[in-house]
């Protein structure tokens, strides 16, 4: 089931791939096309899996399908969204995580990562010339050559469940397209934190992300129907906040020009609506952080992160 949200007082564009840089989706679209297959749909042989183009973000990351007709992607098939509260090292990990998906080469009834493959030729043609010309025992090249290609293939899976536990992935359905919501208005509290260098303006950019990141954990583990009512609240709250957010940035591009010499004076009007919309920006604030630790401070049986 699809949450579906109450009008609030505000509201933002659908979230679409790349929506700054167009290019950029061309020329990863071409890449995809070059590298894969393009899923048309029920003609696709039964299995077939389609190409994906990862969007990486300040909060984590969208994977877009490529359509077989050319045009844009209208919802994301996964979206993942990185833990706001992460050390080094767990950061580091979630950049290993958010590379660009691997594509395969089918070789007869197996799939292997390109990597996989060159280290394949490489150690065999390695254990050959230690073998014939180095006097290496057979006992010590042929498990060398067959460790080798296992190590490639595998270690990159242990890496990602490793930086996985500061992630929460969501894949396609009802949850994602929800998701998809949220993340659409996160994108325009960090587009506004990174305009503006007032405080409350990068704390409403820090509470988001760390709604987003408590909603996707919430939706890993439960249906959107059992939540919905969950969903619906911090969806308003989150539309509040952007819209409040906005205000601020307003109002302060139109306090700018005050100072300019020979301009008629508009501080008294500035001023209230400089003092106004901190205000209610931190009533919500104050909102979604109680509700947050209300609603997601020890979900599912373990603290949050």
């Amino acid at each position: 089931m699809t949450t579906r949200t109450p009008p609030a007082s505000g509201s933002t564009e659908p979230l679409r791939p790349f929506r700054q840089q167009p290019r950029r989706w061309e020329r990863a679209q071409v890449r995809a096309l070059r590298g894969g297959h393009v899923c048309c749909g029920a003609q696709c042989v039964k299995g077939c899996e389609p190409v994906l183009i990862r969007e990486r973000t300040g909060w984590g990351w969208i994977d877009w399908t490529v359509p077989a007709d050319g045009s844009l992607p209208q919802q994301p098939d996964r979206i993942a969204v990185f833990s706001p509260a992460t050390t080094r090292a767990q950061r580091l990990g979630l950049r290993w995580l958010a590379r660009r998906p691997a594509y395969r080469i089918r070789l007869g009834p197996l799939a292997l990562r390109p990597a996989t493959a060159a280290v394949i030729v490489v150690a065999l043609m390695m254990a050959t010339l230690a073998t014939l010309h180095g006097g290496v025992p057979l006992s010590i090249t042929v498990p060398a050559a067959a460790l080798a290609p296992l190590l490639v293939e595998h270690l990159p899976d242990v890496l990602d469940a490793r930086a996985g536990e500061n992630a929460r992935i969501i894949d396609a359905g009802p949850a994602c397209r929800y998701l998809h919501r949220l993340a659409a208005l996160q994108t325009a509290l960090t587009d506004a934190a990174a305009r503006s260098d007032q405080y409350q303006v990068r704390r409403a950019q820090e509470v988001g992300h760390q709604q987003l990141f408590d909603t996707a954990d919430l939706l890993q583990s439960h249906e959107t129907r059992s939540v919905s009512g969950v969903l619906i609240t911090r969806e308003r709250l989150m539309l509040q906040l952007v819209a409040q957010t906005a205000e601020i940035l307003t109002s302060t591009a139109d306090d700018a020009p005050c100072a300019s010499p020979g301009r008629p004076s508009r501080e008294p009007a500035g001023r209230h609506r400089s003092l106004l919309a901190p205000s209610a920006l931190s009533r919500t604030l104050n909102a979604l952080s109680t509700h947050s630790t209300d609603e997601g401070g020890t979900q599912h049986g373990r603290p949050r992160p």
